[in-house]
């Protein structure tokens, strides 16, 4: 299948749909959308959002690496020159005015269908999953994890002129969130993974969460579909929250969707049955069956795709960084990377992971967990939770980091692991690198803020370091 790029869009055009004006050359041309300079090439525009840094100031950037439109809403230096052939859409707020182009562009695309993905764990692999399995109706997903007020936006804009469905995962912090991305992408399809604790701290525990949840639901058109978690004990709540068909999805005999005989090889990738295919994901963790069981839903319900060419697309899927990567170092330590943020769910899932990975006789399963953010008052009976099934599973050492880890350890030390809890993670990396040993499995997860992917990045430096002296010897 040929991808084509998104449509052309003018300046003159960007202006009308964002309520701006046009500085410069009303007819300069974009065909991609960016908000990073340094991720746009030529016939881009470039939208100068603020955050930890203020977009303005790589406005020339933009320029020089090849953008032609400028969405900004404060002055430039004096000192910056517009070139011929592009220009700049001035607003009154960049962040509202990219929300609305992308709005008026997904108006103006009614045979695009959008599947939404949301819920408190595994929403960037089950998208991942689904953009395997609809590979075949044209499917452009977003990238890395755009799913907020800006990300989702850009995912829109981005979606090439030949594609038939736009996959993409929305994130839930505070209430509301939800409501306005399904306001500016207005999905058929809804998918929800979970109800977790993820963001419980803002949200309000689990009645918070799915009332966030359902804003999604409430979103759907009743001709759409929602695809739910049959095994969730919020299921009832999430499908009255929908006018629109619900499809279930789990263990559980009494779902539409039956996922059976779930096992797992030496590599702790998935394999199992529906409807009597059996499917094999190349994603790390039994976990990933259910989420894979939920693109199945998808595929072969709203889009009519047979189960056997769903097995073949989604056995090729990718994974996105430092979600449960399973690596290898040139010592011999295997490192299970799953460091791009924590909360009690996916905490849950990666320690099973790691129990069930082969190890040889005498290896170690090592688990270095950090803090898990943002779960309010449930904060301290979810870490000292963790640090229990921890113990429980027999994970021989456990290094805990910052005073979520502390609490962790504190409680996976009742089962006589070996524990070590630390304030960093610099002090993660120097204590892991004192004691692990080839044939160790090494589980590094914690929040975002911890940066514990420093650890297996560690690790596998040192493999290299350490495989490239015994190959000179």
């Amino acid at each position: 299948m040929t991808i084509t790029r998104p449509h052309l869009m003018t300046a003159a055009e960007i202006a009308q749909r964002a309520g701006g004006e046009v500085v410069g050359d009303p007819g300069a041309a974009v065909d991609a959308w960016a908000f990073d300079s340094r991720a746009l090439g030529d016939g881009a525009c470039f939208v100068a959002l603020r955050g930890t840094r203020n977009g303005h100031d790589f406005v020339p950037a933009a320029f020089e690496a090849g953008a032609r439109v400028a969405v900004v809403d404060e002055e430039l230096p004096p000192t910056f020159v517009l070139r011929p052939g592009r220009a700049l859409v001035r607003v009154a707020d960049a962040l509202v005015a990219l929300q609305a182009v992308a709005r008026a562009a997904r108006a103006g695309r009614r045979d695009l269908h959008v599947v939404a993905v949301a819920g408190s764990t595994g929403k960037t692999s089950t998208k991942d999953l689904l953009a395997a399995a609809l590979v075949s109706r044209g499917c452009h997903a977003n990238a890395e994890s755009y799913n907020n007020e800006f990300g989702l936006p850009i995912t829109l804009l981005n979606a090439p002129a030949s594609a038939h469905v736009v996959v993409t995962e929305m994130g839930e912090r505070f209430p509301g969130d939800l409501a306005l991305l399904c306001d500016i992408a207005q999905p058929d399809v809804g998918v929800i993974t979970n109800v977790g604790l993820a963001h419980a701290e803002h949200l309000g525990g689990h009645d918070g969460i799915v009332a966030v949840l359902s804003e999604l639901l409430d979103a759907l058109p009743a001709e759409g579909l929602a695809v739910l978690p049959a095994t969730d004990p919020f299921l009832p709540r999430l499908a009255a929250a929908t006018r629109a068909r619900v499809v279930t999805v789990g263990a559980d005999a009494r779902a539409d969707v039956v996922v059976e005989d779930v096992r797992v090889d030496e590599r702790i990738r998935p394999s199992f049955r529906i409807r009597g295919q059996d499917f094999t994901v190349p994603l790390h963790g039994a976990h990933h069956a259910e989420n894979a069981a939920l693109a199945i839903a998808v595929a072969c319900t709203a889009f009519d795709l047979p189960l056997g060419d769903i097995a073949m697309q989604l056995a090729g899927a990718t994974s996105a960084r430092w979600r449960m990567e399973l690596l290898d170092t040139d010592d011999g330590v295997t490192v299970l990377n799953d460091a791009y943020n924590a909360n009690p769910t996916s905490m849950r899932a990666a320690l099973s992971a790691l129990a069930h990975l082969d190890v040889a006789p005498g290896a170690r399963r090592i688990a270095v967990l950090g803090d898990m953010r943002e779960l309010g008052r449930h904060h301290d009976d979810a870490h000292h939770e963790i640090g229990a099934w921890a113990a429980e599973l027999g994970i021989d050492v456990v290094v805990g980091v910052g005073a979520g880890g502390r609490m962790i350890v504190d409680a996976t030390s009742a089962g006589g692991a070996a524990v070590h809890a630390v304030a960093s993670a610099g002090d993660a990396v120097h204590i892991v690198s004192s004691m692990v040993r080839p044939g160790d499995a090494v589980l590094v997860k914690g929040s975002r803020a911890l940066a514990l992917e420093q650890v297996a990045d560690d690790l596998l430096a040192r493999g290299r370091q350490l495989g490239a002296q015994g190959g000179a010897a």
